[in-house]
């Protein structure tokens, strides 16, 4: 059986059409380079902000000796305020690297720094005030560890 050339090109186009490959929605195909990871509480400090700060303090420096697409940092910000009152966080940074082909994340972490702290008296806002100072501390530290700055 020969189809026609009409024919096949309709039934082309429909088929990019239903799959989304069309060329109004056209999709990156690859990831972006650098993949931060957060694991934080959402009651102390949102991803997104995590994220940023991470992106923030991270120099170029680090992405030359530890590329983009070979490494990814993942932050965890945990604790929150405790029924006497007292807010406790612990925040942690570590530098994991990623496969080479699927550039899937493994858990074999190369550097990790941890920042802790405890203040009595705390309200719920000064205690996602001290999960930033803490967080922003154990980005620095992890970073000191990897690169002169």
């Amino acid at each position: 059986m020969k189809l026609k050339p009409a024919v096949l090109a309709s039934a082309i186009a429909l088929v990019l059409s239903l799959s989304g490959f069309g060329a109004a929605s056209a999709q990156p195909v690859r990831e972006a380079k650098s993949l931060l990871l957060d694991l934080s509480a959402e009651s102390l400090i949102d991803g997104d902000t995590a994220r940023a700060m991470l992106k923030e303090g991270i120099p170029a420096k680090v992405w030359k000796v530890y590329p983009e697409g070979k490494w990814t940092f993942l932050s965890q910000v945990e604790g929150g305020l405790t029924r006497e009152g007292i807010c406790v966080v612990t925040a942690r940074v570590v530098l994991l690297p990623r496969t080479g082909t699927v550039r899937a994340v493994l858990w074999r972490p190369e550097k990790r720094a941890t920042a802790f702290d405890a203040r009595p008296g705390a309200s719920a806002d000064d205690c996602k005030a001290l999960a930033k100072d803490k967080l922003k501390e154990a980005i620095a530290a992890v970073v000191s560890s990897l690169v002169k700055t």
